[in-house]
């Protein structure tokens, strides 16, 4: 890869950057179109109540607790590559038993749940896995402009899956959009099978013990002041974001009395926030320096929350609209941010063991999140637990004004 061939045509003109680019874009579209069509399962399908809707997404992020630390520490010592394709493989087969039970007309919600934790199984390696391996694709000074053409691709997949969920849902039935992350799964797989480039091997002189290896990406996060505040706002914002999410279907199927079809174009409405936010990170991040943009999107972010529960039906809809977009604008942006922080600063024989210590505090609050909004869901009503879980966003904001990221302008590109 040369520095003429980015400046030619960008990254997209680099074929093994571009096959991991389709294949993850294709996989995102689909996991974006399950994310709507496995809850309509539940509650059009199933008809299950709120909690066991929220349940649903929280088990889905459940694995990062109790795999998190040990699976950082075993990907450090794989191939990544080997890894991402096996993750893929049992994702399709996985999403691909749904609809077929479903035809056969056994689909239990117990099925639904067991299919959404094996999947946050193989996501959290796959995500380890496919963060350490970036780096080793692209050179160092080209990893904004790829994440930024993953995340760009990643949030467009977000404006056009829930549109498509609700499409196969009103044509062909909600299980035909968890059938549709399966065969994307499928064509991502096809994709990193034909990725030639390969990792350099990385001499091991002594194995060590699994906990000895946990402890030392620990350790790193908690003594380095940036990561561990990193982790401590990713941790209670993650409550909030996916409390909020995790009964926003039911906020507008049943509160706002909005068919599929309707709840997919608003979705893919707001998701059109993250596809502005992938095109502004660059300018941002030149402009006001990676640190202080970061805060500035963080903090635009806060309130977008607080206008989706103010939504009506008809038009009111409007302000559930603007609220996805601006609250995906600022997410986007601020993501590519951070992964590429980490992704330069962390050591590369760390990075899935550091990675992964972060992300059980981050991810490891998903499940909380998740059932906090059922449980106020069903306690206090959908639209005053909407207003709740926003709450965790402005404090999660206070954790990032009252942190180092505040005097800076630019992250500092190596730990001292």
């Amino acid at each position: 890869m040369t520095a003429g061939t980015s400046a030619r045509g960008g990254l997209l003109r680099v074929r093994d950057f571009r096959l991991l680019w389709f294949g993850e874009t294709t996989s995102m579209l689909g996991s974006s179109v399950a994310s709507v069509a496995l809850p309509l399962v539940a509650v059009v399908v199933l008809h299950t109540s709120t909690f066991v809707t929220a349940l649903l997404a929280a088990i889905a992020w459940l694995p990062w607790l109790l795999v998190g630390l040990p699976a950082g520490a075993w990907v450090d010592r794989w191939p990544k590559r080997p890894v991402m394709l096996l993750c893929n493989t049992v994702s399709m087969a996985v999403f691909a038993s749904v609809p077929v039970v479903a035809w056969l007309g056994v689909l239990t919600v117990t099925h639904l749940l067991v299919a959404a934790f094996l999947g946050g199984v193989t996501r959290v390696f796959f995500t380890l896995a496919y963060r350490a391996y970036l780096p080793t694709l692209v050179e160092d000074d080209q990893l904004l402009e790829a994440n930024t053409k993953l995340k760009g691709s990643e949030s467009a997949a977000q404006i056009a899956g829930p549109g498509l969920a609700g499409l196969l849902a009103q044509a062909f039935g909600a299980v035909a959009g968890v059938l549709a992350d399966a065969v994307s799964f499928g064509i991502s797989v096809l994709c990193l099978r034909s990725v030639r480039a390969r990792e350099p091997r990385r001499e091991v002189a002594t194995r060590v013990r699994l906990r000895t290896e946990i402890a030392d990406g620990l350790r790193f996060v908690l003594r380095d002041r940036f990561l561990r505040v990193l982790a401590v706002f990713g941790a209670t914002s993650n409550i909030g974001l996916v409390g909020y999410h995790s009964i926003e279907v039911v906020f507008l199927a049943r509160d706002l009395h909005a068919s599929p079809g309707v709840i997919g174009v608003v979705l893919a409405l707001g998701g059109l926030g993250g596809v502005v936010g992938a095109l502004l990170a660059g300018r941002i991040a030149r402009r006001f320096g990676n640190a202080r943009g970061f805060l500035l999107c963080e903090v635009f972010v806060a309130p977008m929350l607080l206008l989706g529960p103010l939504a009506g039906g008809g038009a009111g809809l409007a302000f559930f609209v603007v609220a996805a977009f601006g609250l995906e604008a600022g997410l986007t942006a601020s993501n590519i941010m951070t992964a590429t922080f980490r992704q330069r600063y962390c050591p590369p024989e760390l990075f899935g063991r550091i990675t992964a210590s972060a992300a059980v505090l981050n991810y490891g609050a998903i499940p909380l999140g998740a059932l906090l909004g059922g449980v106020l869901g069903e306690v206090t009503g959908v639209r005053e637990a909407l207003w709740l879980m926003a709450g965790f966003q402005f404090l999660a904001v206070l954790v990032l004004l009252l942190s180092p990221f505040r005097p800076l302008r630019d992250l500092p590109a190596r730990p001292v």
